[in-house]
This record gives C-alpha cells, sequence and structure tokens, in this order.
C-alpha cells in the first residue's frame, strides 16, 4: 500500500487552522489581524505558524509541526514578513516542531542572515529534542542564539 500523497495549497492559499494558546507573558500583546494560524494539507496539520508581538514590540512566531520541504511555506512567508516589519527583536519559538529537515534549517539560517542585515535581533526558543538534536549535530547550535524558553528569549537584553 502506497503512502497518501500530501497536496500543496495554491499558490497564496492558506488554511486556517484552530488557534493555540500562547505561552503565558504578561509582555504579550494580541496577534495582529492576518497573524492567524494557518497551515497546510488537508488530512491534518503539518504546520502552524502563529506571530504575535510584546508590548516592546518584539516579534514571536511559533512554530509547531512539521518543518520540512513540503510545508516550509507558511513559515518562510511569515518569518520574511516578520524580518520586513523590523522588530527590534525576533524570536521564533521552536517548542512544538516535531520535525525539521535540512530545508527548515536552511530557512532559520537565511532567516537569522536577513535579520542581521536588517539589525534586527534573532533568537530561537525551546527547541524540541529533534530539533536541538539537528542543531548540534549540524553545529548550527553555535550559529543561533539559543534559548530554553520564549520568556527566556525575550528578557534577554539587546
Amino acid at each position: 500500500m502506497m503512502p497518501a500523497e500530501k497536496t500543496m495549497p495554491a499558490e497564496n492559499e492558506s488554511v486556517t487552522v484552530p488557534s493555540t494558546t500562547a505561552p503565558s507573558d504578561p509582555s504579550r500583546t494580541e496577534a495582529p489581524p492576518g497573524s492567524e494560524p494557518t497551515g497546510l494539507d488537508a488530512a491534518g496539520l503539518d504546520l502552524a505558524v502563529r506571530t504575535w508581538y510584546t508590548d516592546t514590540r518584539a516579534a514571536v512566531c511559533t512554530l509547531a509541526g512539521d518543518l520540512d520541504i513540503e510545508t516550509l511555506e507558511p513559515a518562510r512567508s511569515a518569518l520574511d514578513g516578520l524580518v520586513e516589519q523590523h522588530p527590534p527583536l525576533l524570536v521564533v519559538d521552536l517548542a512544538g516542531v516535531d520535525f525539521c529537515d535540512s530545508s527548515g534549517l536552511n530557512l532559520l539560517l537565511q532567516t537569522r542572515m536577513a535579520a542581521v542585515s536588517a539589525d534586527v535581533e534573532f533568537r530561537l526558543a525551546a527547541p524540541s529534542v529533534t530539533v536541538q538534536r539537528l542543531l548540534e549535530l549540524t553545529c548550527a547550535d553555535t550559529v543561533f542564539s539559543l534559548h530554553p524558553t520564549v520568556g527566556a528569549a525575550l528578557a534577554v537584553p539587546r
């Protein structure tokens, strides 16, 4: 029996998925319109992307699910858009990422480089065990500013 084939949405099409609870953070502000979680595939959730802002204008992008070649576009779109907004700080919450392949790692590296070019502080927060292992195996853990929680990433002075 062949595995079910995943389908990609049409260009610029996204599927709204149920909202997830954002981390409890008193400095959190509501996500702006258009930052609702989005995901791919008709069979189930592959990747959810949610962005929100703190009262200090820091942007947080929470990813949940698989970050791979087939689910990359919602994350790329969100991260590119956030860098273009030039927040003082961009934190990517990886606690919910169950799987990350080389394309997902490349996206994080490209976003880091774009953030540096735009003078945006870039930090990764709460990498799952799987993502932490990938970062260690590729030595990318020496390139990123890694933090155990979103709160810790937000608390470090710029």
